[in-house]
């Protein structure tokens, strides 16, 4: 754990010396989470904000899809389709569907 003292400089700035910033990887930019601890202390971690527009995909319901399609993909119980009614009709026979009852069906 690298221990430094700092001074706080003109409008309370302080610069995080070398080897902080080595440690926590720290780039120009990047944000840091302030926390007062309950003896004083203070506590700076760097965060990762996130665009609202992708906040969804770092829901747990989204993570926990995603790992399921990712085991799908790595043990290979992934299926190809050579064209859209294909799919359409293979998705409808898993869901008890007989497929001829969507051949009116506007599908590609």
């Amino acid at each position: 754990m690298a221990v430094e003292l700092l001074k706080i400089r003109a409008n309370f700035q302080i610069t995080l010396p070398p080897a902080v910033r080595r440690a926590v990887q720290a780039k120009i930019g990047d944000t840091l989470l302030v926390q007062i601890t309950q003896d004083g202390c203070i506590v700076l971690k760097p965060v990762a904000i996130i665009d609202k527009s992708q906040a969804y995909f770092w829901t747990k319901r989204w993570q926990t899809g995603e790992s399921e399609a990712e085991e799908e993909l790595r043990t290979g119980r992934i299926r190809e389709y050579d064209s859209m009614r294909h799919l359409v009709s293979d998705l409808a026979s898993e869901a008890g569907i007989d497929p001829r009852e969507l051949e009116d069906q506007d599908i590609p």
